[in-house]
């Protein structure tokens, strides 16, 4: 399949190359030339990195790469005569709009158009002929490396053109996730968000370090994640256990109230996270490269692990 993929900074050069090692011919463009340029290299290291741990072929070369993902200066030459157009740009309702306008002139009309977005319900912002071949098929990041993809339809939204791109996204080796309607954020980042607000709250009222509550989520919840899930882990628990659990009402979530304390101040400070070299934690100085490659060996490692385990699932 002939794809487009449109934007090329932090997803959407790991989405061509996941398209591209998923046996499709790729075009990525982006507004910026300099986000473009600096997609090639970023690519090249990432595959680096797969290929050394097992996880592609050896003939997958950045030669052989960059035949595969062609990049080009504007979006009419992206996504002339593409069958999958993938957007991938920032997340904000008038440039996305903008955008399928965009899309709309210069695709063919029986494309399928794929938007990553994590929270935005597009599907307001696309023009009403292209509805029927629009869906959102949103991946988590590194996507080389994390293999769920939440694919939603909206009301308008073709059935086959959803199992079609289900389909694709499983002939590649990912897990689809289909989603009955359209919610911010689907299953994962919505969980996310909430152990997020939990984490806020312990760190604003000084009830655990950092490095405390990290150890806590390592040590404890994900042990038991990857091989039961939440659902599963409850049954072994047991349901009669969960259930007084609820009805005691011991706890209460934290409210939302739109920011941390803890997070502004380091924000203020400059303590973006890794890019700067500093955010809850001091990196070391590493640079950003080597600690993203350093990210990507352990989760490939435990993927390998993972793959070897398996889940444990019931009818």
């Amino acid at each position: 399949m002939q794809v487009a993929v449109i934007g090329a900074g932090h997803m959407g050069h790991a989405l061509a190359l996941v398209f591209a090692l998923g046996g499709h011919a790729v075009r990525l463009t982006d507004t910026s030339a300099e986000v473009l340029a600096r997609a090639g290299a970023l690519m090249e290291a990432a595959l680096a990195t797969l290929r050394e741990a097992g996880e592609v072929d050896a003939a997958w070369t950045a030669a052989r790469l960059h035949a595969v993902v062609t990049r080009c200066p504007t979006l009419a030459e992206a996504v002339s005569g593409a069958e999958l157009i993938v957007e991938a740009i920032v997340e904000k309702p008038e440039a996305k709009r903008e955008l399928f306008a965009e899309i709309d002139l210069a695709a063919r009309d029986d494309a399928i158009i794929a938007s990553n977005t994590s929270y935005l319900d597009i599907f307001p912002l696309v023009p009403r002929r292209r509805l029927p071949r629009t869906l959102i098929a949103h991946w988590y990041t590194p996507p080389y490396l994390v293999d769920l993809c939440d694919i939603v339809g909206g009301d308008g939204t073709d059935p086959a053109v959803v199992a079609t791109v289900r389909d694709l996204v499983a002939a590649m080796g990912k897990v689809p996730v289909v989603m009955r309607r359209f919610i911010p954020g689907y299953i994962a980042n919505r969980i996310q968000s909430a152990i997020a607000l939990e984490v806020n709250h312990l760190l604003d009222e000084g009830y655990a370090t950092p490095s405390e509550i990290d150890d806590a989520i390592i040590h404890g919840l994900a042990l038991r994640m990857p091989v039961l899930g939440h659902l599963a882990k409850t049954d072994f628990t047991g349901l009669v256990l969960a259930r007084a659990a609820l009805a005691n009402g011991t706890y209460a979530p934290p409210p939302a109230r739109g920011r941390s304390e803890t997070l502004d101040l380091l924000v203020e400070q400059g303590r973006t996270g890794v890019m700067s070299g500093r955010g809850y934690f001091d990196w070391g100085g590493r640079t950003p490269a080597e600690l993203l490659r350093d990210r990507d060996r352990r989760l490939l490692a435990l993927r390998q692990a993972l793959r070897a385990i398996g889940p444990l699932r019931g009818d």
